[in-house]
This record gives structure tokens, sequence and C-alpha cells, in this order.
């Protein structure tokens, strides 16, 4: 996608229980999420450089803001904003968080079964690769993939807030 084909970017913060998320929006929808230990300079010229360079602080949508503090409270199990996928690259990749949205509120499901879901039934550490560049963390639900024994695995925004989130849903 040219960096011609969006308006402006629009970056808010939002507090949560697992620290200051930092919101990008495009006319499209929610375009990344970024979390706290994700330096904010990088996400600006990530989504910069990627999108537009157009890019002005604002306040999270109240939309937005109202869907995540609502999941973050325990009220809230299915999110029904528009993203804006631009940041996802590679067909498999794409697949890969498709079959993630799918995964219900309060579960979870292996590596292994999110890749042969996303026609790589060998591919489990393909599936974890591509969870681990997810534009849109929360929104798309990467911390319900877990190992097959059970263990958290990885997680781009660390074990302690995959453990939260897991936590925050009653799946752990």
């Amino acid at each position: 996608m040219s960096a011609t084909a969006h308006a402006a970017i629009r970056i808010g913060a939002l507090q949560s229980p697992i620290g200051e998320l930092l919101v990008a929006c495009t006319d499209r929808g929610v375009v990344r999420v970024a979390y706290p230990d994700e330096p904010r300079e990088d996400v600006i010229v990530e989504v910069g450089e990627r999108i537009s360079p157009e890019i002005e602080e604002a306040p999270v949508p109240e939309e937005v803001r109202r869907q995540l503090s609502s999941y973050f409270s325990g009220s809230l199990r299915r999110f029904s904003l528009p993203l804006d996928r631009t940041l996802i690259d590679g067909a498999f990749t794409r697949e890969v968080l498709r079959e993630t949205e799918a995964i219900p509120y309060g579960r979870t499901t292996s590596y292994a079964d999110i890749a042969a879901a996303a026609g790589s039934p060998r591919g489990s550490r393909a599936a974890g690769n591509a969870l681990g560049t997810n534009p849109l963390p929360v929104l798309i639900p990467c911390h319900r993939v877990v190992r097959a024994c059970g263990a958290l695995g990885g997680y781009g925004g660390g074990l302690h807030i995959k453990r939260a989130l897991l936590a925050l849903e009653g799946a752990i």
C-alpha cells in the first residue's frame, strides 16, 4: 500500500491495567497498538514509513477507548472495531492472524493448531513468527496462542503481559 493511500494517522495514548498503550488509527480503522515497552518513536517511524508521514497526536477515538476499557474491565469479550490491516505483511501472516481472531475469549490454542488452520500443518514456528509481528495485539488476540504442552511460549509484549491478559480472560 502506498503512503499516499491514507490520510493522516492519528496517534494517542490509552492507560490500561498493563500500562500505557499507544494506539494509531487511520481513516480505515485501528492500524497499530503498541505495548508500553515499545519506544513511541519507533512506532511513529514505522507507521510514518509504511503508511503515511502525516502523523498527528490525537485522543484515542471514543469507541476504541470504550471497547478497550470494557475489555480490560472484563465486560467485553469480542471487539467490533474496524481494523486497518495495512501493517500485516504476507499471505501466511494474514491467515495466521485471521485464525487467531477466531479464538474465543478465555480460550487458548496451540501454535501448531493455528499453523494447521492457516494451511501449514508443520509450520508452528512460522506461525509463532507471524504472531510476533502482529501490529494489533489485544485486538487480534495473539496472547491466546500457547505451546502444545500448555506453556505460554513467547510474546512480543513480554510474558508478564501475556500472563495478565490470559488471567483477565480466565484462561489461566
